[in-house]
């Protein structure tokens, strides 16, 4: 199998101020560990998207503000989030990595895609920049793939809560978004009785997972709560928000993922769309060593190879599982949904 790995040196030049935790470091270690694979990868540098493109998921005005903003120089829109003069240029380039990935895939090029982008884009909603991201670069790639008939499911692995990419497709009956994430935790949505609204009441699937948490919880929650509404959508297509911060090690975070558990993730979505319809966008993971392992873990799982993963590291909180897989049903029945047993 073979996976696409797109990425930019002018992502290195988004600036978000010193000592920030979302920095060019990040791109830069991942980089220096592509070279383990021997072969499967295949290289490519995205091109910007355009504005229409950022326009059919932001409205105009606020992406004009953001065009502004960086032409003055820069600043912080939020306390998390700051800009340079380059980071609207940056962005562009950033959301443009899932357009040529599906432009690449579907022209057989390879089996799956990896775009390791900076900014990231999942708190990025409709009209407000937020959490270290400008434009909502996997709503952007999934908005065109809605365009042309396709079914996307976007699986959020992220310790944070992808508000933004919930609150672009809540409404949408094209997209199932999927959702595990450390709760309480930043930005603070992502209840469990989020489900969608209209005609796509039931395709929003929030796993908020309390501190401590393990990767093999995560990956029997979603069997038992995603499942059965993953197999009923029949996605055509996988966007993944791949974030990394909930490794064990992340400073932002209090999960107690391994990079195993992010390959056992990934191994586990790919069942649910043919190949060469997947793409893995990175989101957060900020301890560095976590990133790079968790990276070589997602990408090998992408390329279908073996990994030898701990057996002792996938404990799972049963009862954790039960009681979330209860109260999500219980919340579709106050809907009038009654699911099938997972």
């Amino acid at each position: 199998m073979t996976v696409l790995f797109g990425t930019h040196p002018e992502y290195l030049e988004h600036d978000t101020g010193l000592f920030h935790p979302e920095s060019a470091s990040r791109l830069e270690v991942i980089m220096s560990v592509l070279d383990r694979f021997e072969d499967g990868i295949v290289r490519f540098r995205p091109s910007p998207a355009s504005t229409d493109a950022i326009t059919r998921v932001h409205r105009a005005a606020h992406v004009a503000e953001i065009r502004q903003l960086c032409l003055m120089g820069g600043g912080p829109i939020d306390a998390d989030t700051q800009v340079g003069y380059q980071s609207y240029d940056i962005a562009l380039l950033a959301a443009g990595a899932g357009l040529d990935a599906i432009s690449r895939l579907e022209q057989g090029e390879a089996d799956a895609a990896f775009v390791a982008v900076r900014p990231p884009g999942h708190h990025a909603t409709a009209d407000t920049s937020m959490g270290f991201c400008l434009f909502n670069n996997i709503a952007v790639a999934a908005q065109r793939l809605i365009e042309k008939g396709e079914r996307v499911l976007i699986l959020d692995i992220d310790a944070h809560h992808g508000n933004g990419t919930q609150d672009i497709f809540y409404e949408n009956a094209s997209v199932l978004y999927v959702s595990t994430h450390q709760h309480p935790l930043y930005p603070g949505t992502g209840k469990i009785f989020e489900l969608g609204a209209g005609d796509a009441t039931g395709l929003t699937v929030n796993i908020p997972l309390p501190p401590r948490s393990t990767g093999g919880t995560a990956l029997s929650a979603l069997e038992a709560i995603a499942a059965s509404t993953i197999v009923t959508f029949a996605p055509t297509w996988l966007l993944i928000s791949a974030g990394f911060d909930g490794h064990q090690a992340d400073p932002l975070t209090d999960l107690g993922f391994t990079a195993d558990d992010y390959y056992r993730i990934t191994a586990w979505a790919l069942q649910y769309v043919p190949k060469g319809r997947t793409i893995a966008f990175l989101e957060g993971g900020y301890d560095l060593e976590a990133l790079a392992e968790s990276t070589i873990a997602a990408l090998e799982a992408l390329l279908g190879l073996s990994r030898r993963t701990d057996p002792f590291g996938n404990h799972v909180e049963t009862n954790l599982v039960t009681t979330l897989a209860q109260m999500r049903r219980s919340a579709l029945r106050a809907q009038g949904i009654d699911l099938p047993p997972a």
